[in-house]
């Protein structure tokens, strides 16, 4: 990115100019589409049918339909209204830390912005359940089974709404928590969370509006990280779909869609699906294949990791390094057995990077994880470059606090070990979709940045 006076920032935190800053290829596609034609979507034109086939070929079969919205925050509320008119529930359940948009019912179920509220303001058909972290959160990296132990934790919402005579319309979760901190589900989490949830007449929601195309490296959608017999009721799109236009989509089953059909309200969007949008949206998706960014997030990404796990080795206030593809989290810790936060510290990073012309962010509960989210255009000169200014940040902040590696315990060994489900964070594994491109030899090539 470049300021009003010429200056360049390096963007380690972008993910809505998913394949670069105006990158010439869109912005050519949403031009030419201008000077023909741009219209209320009443109006019936080719992108839309041929977006949508490109979109839903990159999914599981059963997802189909697609709906055309203009931002995430209107696409999750879709999903709630699918939902509801789907099972004839109402109640939802979400999880701690969540953030699914800023429009009144997903205020609702994003504890992220509401969890300040005293309950009497909150709504009572939403519940919360523990974010399945394996880190900070109630069962940690230790415990034998985690991933049911946290699905259980849904299980039991389940069992407590129906006790209390409702029902369980949705489950609804990022596939990766972004603004809930980096947060990586351990494997075989959602599964068990879809039985039992379906099991009691609910669906499921995944949010991929965050970390969705092609940002994992591995696969085209984070949902598909879990394994190939996981597939929501449900998938929600922005951010990226679009590169900065505004522009987002939900898909789904046939079954849900026919039960939304039949509700009797005429569901319209004047503008969700305009011929601009989906000329950009095809762009984006060109760009992604072109480019072979899945093939760098997974390389670049290993890299960045290899690098900040190195850090880790180094400073005291590292407590943990956790991410896949172009998606990670450095979690800042002032003691790592107690796991106190290094609030203050984290934003210290943050500050001191942006002075240096370097773009970062800090997000959790705690607002004590670095978060990477780069345009995935992101190189390895690039990583080398924001690590070692985080480096020399660190060890500043350090030693003004006396804080010496040698009062850690055990720093050889206490990284959190996962693992990552039909994925190891780092080595190529494409999936069989269209934005495939069998060109992942994971050799890492360094690119030369040009500013256009």
């Amino acid at each position: 990115m470049y300021d009003e006076h010429g200056q360049r920032y390096l963007d380690c935190i972008n993910n809505v100019a998913h394949v670069g800053h105006c990158h010439p290829d869109v912005v050519k596609a949403g031009a030419e589409q201008m000077q023909q034609l741009n219209t209320n979507s009443r109006f019936l034109h080719d992108n839309l049918v041929l977006y949508a086939q490109r979109l839903q070929a990159t999914l599981p079969d059963k997802l189909s339909v697609c709906y055309f919205v203009n931002s995430g925050s209107e696409a999750n509320d879709l999903a709630l209204r699918l939902a509801w008119q789907y099972t004839g529930h109402k109640d939802i359940i979400t999880l701690e830390n969540a953030y699914h948009g800023h429009v009144s019912s997903l205020i609702d179920i994003s504890p992220y912005k509401h969890h300040q509220l005293s309950d009497g303001v909150r709504n009572p058909s939403v519940h919360v359940a523990p974010s399945p972290d394996v880190y900070r959160g109630k069962y940690r990296a230790d415990h034998p089974d985690p991933a049911a132990a946290y699905a259980n934790e849904v299980k039991d919402i389940v069992e407590r709404v129906h006790g209390n005579g409702r029902k369980v319309a949705a489950f609804i979760a990022e596939s990766l928590q972004s603004c809930g901190g980096q947060v990586i589900p351990p494997p075989g989490y959602f599964q068990q969370v879809a039985g039992h949830v379906r099991k009691a007449g609910g669906i499921v929601i995944a949010d991929e509006v965050q970390v969705g195309f092609g940002r994992v490296g591995s696969h085209v959608w984070a949902f598909q990280l879990q394994g190939e017999d996981f597939v929501p009721d449900i998938v929600t799109m922005g951010k990226p779909i679009g590169n900065g236009h505004p522009m987002s989509c939900v898909v789904t089953t046939n079954e849900v869609a026919q039960a939304f059909l039949t509700s009797g309200m005429e569901y319209f969007n004047t503008f969700g699906g305009n011929p601009v949008s989906c000329a950009i949206g095809l762009a984006v998706l060109d760009v992604i294949e072109k480019e072979d960014l899945r093939g760098n997030a997974t390389r670049v990404g290993k890299y960045l990791n290899d690098l900040l796990e190195k850090q880790k080795l180094k400073h005291p206030l590292i407590g943990d390094i956790r991410g896949c593809g172009l998606f990670i989290g450095v979690e800042l810790v002032k003691d790592r057995t107690k796991l106190t936060p290094a609030t203050a510290e984290a934003q210290e990073v943050i500050y001191k990077l942006k002075e240096q012309h370097i773009l970062l962010s800090a997000d959790g509960p705690h607002r004590n994880v670095l978060k990477f989210k780069p345009p995935m255009c992101f190189t390895v000169d690039d990583a080398d470059l924001v690590v070692n200014k985080i480096d020399h940040i660190l060890t500043e902040i350090e030693k003004a606090l006396g804080l010496k590696l040698s009062d850690v315990p055990h720093v050889e060994t206490d990284s959190i070990k996962r693992k990552l489900p039909a994925s190891d964070n780092g080595h190529q594994h494409h999936d069989t979709s269209v934005l495939s491109n069998g060109s992942g030899d994971g050799v890492l090539r360094r690119t030369k940045r040009v500013k256009t």
